[in-house]
């Protein structure tokens, strides 16, 4: 395959689906667009330690150790993670290796947390202009952000569930910042180091449901925490042109949406110091970036509809593409409550 050559160009780290002995499991795996292929990192890295002479089993505990289906996990091991990767790829052969459209792409990351922010001022300015409300001084004091729910990611390709509870349905073009060592207390001027690599975020949204619910006064729930599409892959930061990234999101093949990470008003190291104030960040949490402007069909007056193929593109990155399912038939909803 020819060494990764890491002075050269960004790493592209993601998780692919293979059929197990007692069923799918989650592998580690390296992306090469260019070419066309993956290559499964742990059964690369098993079939090299063989060919070194040591035993099977050994190779595999190995293999394993430095590949864990988990990709938060590998991040922890700090910059032994791309090493080893790149180790692996240079040393595999056919056996390691499948076609890029015939793999399963999972998420590539599995965060222990999920931050998202409202760091561009455009969509925040269009997003309360179209609700006819004004914008509240706090967005322009603070990188505000709500937790969503990492167990609900999903991975290029995969189908957008539409819950039962909703018949307006979007899509957010966002970046997804990942981590890469843990820290407290950072300031913007310590934080570039912390960030692992950059993904693809596409934050769907049920926006009548999370009109309702914002009402109360707290952050988003049921209108987000159903499906947020995060991939194709991670691209490592380091040699990625991260303040020139362009972006572009596509419904049925028709662009809808165009933006650029200079358009942002809090930088990322703003976004990452911010989240560490007086808390630990740890490696493998994600932090988006919020919603480039005119990056959501709730400030062009568009709704997206069942079947609708919504694909989001970013320039060093990739692309990612999701189809949206058929409405979940209703099951149950809280009646509510008489005042006392």
């Amino acid at each position: 395959m020819g060494l990764v050559n890491l002075e050269e160009a960004p790493v592209n780290l993601g998780r692919i689906q293979v059929e197990g002995p007692d069923g799918p499991v989650a592998r580690l795996a390296y992306a090469d667009p260019s070419r066309g292929l993956v290559v499964d990192l742990a059964r690369a890295e098993r079939l090299r330690l063989e060919r070194q002479g040591a035993g099977s089993e050994a190779a595999v505990r190995l293999a394993r150790a430095l590949f864990p289906g988990s990709m938060a996990a590998a991040i922890g091991a700090g910059p032994l993670l791309v090493e080893a990767a790149a180790r692996a790829v240079e040393a595999a052969g056919e056996e390691a290796t499948l076609p890029l459209d015939q793999a399963r792409l999972l998420p590539p990351l599995d965060p222990p947390r999920l931050r998202d922010c409202m760091a561009f001022e455009g969509h925040i300015r269009n997003a309360y202009g179209r609700l006819g409300r004004p914008v509240p001084p706090q967005l322009y004091e603070l990188p505000i952000y709500y937790k969503g729910n990492p167990e609900t990611l999903i991975g290029h390709e995969a189908e957008v569930p539409w819950p039962s509870y909703s018949s307006h349905m979007d899509y957010e073009l966002e970046l997804g910042f990942v981590i890469g060592r843990g820290g407290r207390s950072l300031t913007p001027e310590e934080a570039r180091p912390y960030l692992f690599g950059v993904t693809i975020f596409n934050d769907f949204s049920a926006r009548d449901a999370q009109a309702r619910e914002m009402g109360g006064g707290l952050g988003p729930a049921k209108g987000k925490d159903f499906a947020t599409a995060i991939g194709p892959w991670i691209t490592t930061a380091d040699d990625l042109e991260l303040e020139s990234l362009d972006m572009v999101a596509r419904v049925n093949g028709e662009e809808w949406s165009r933006g650029s990470i200079g358009q942002i008003m809090w930088s990322v190291e703003e976004l990452i110091a911010y989240a560490s104030s007086s808390e630990p960040l740890v490696p493998g949490e994600l932090i988006a970036s919020g919603t480039v402007p005119l990056g959501c069909g709730l400030e062009l007056g568009r709704r997206l509809q069942p079947g609708d193929v919504v694909e989001l593109e970013v320039s060093g990155v990739g692309l990612l593409r999701n189809r949206l399912g058929r409405p979940e038939a209703p099951r149950w909803s809280p009646a509510p409550r008489s005042r006392h």
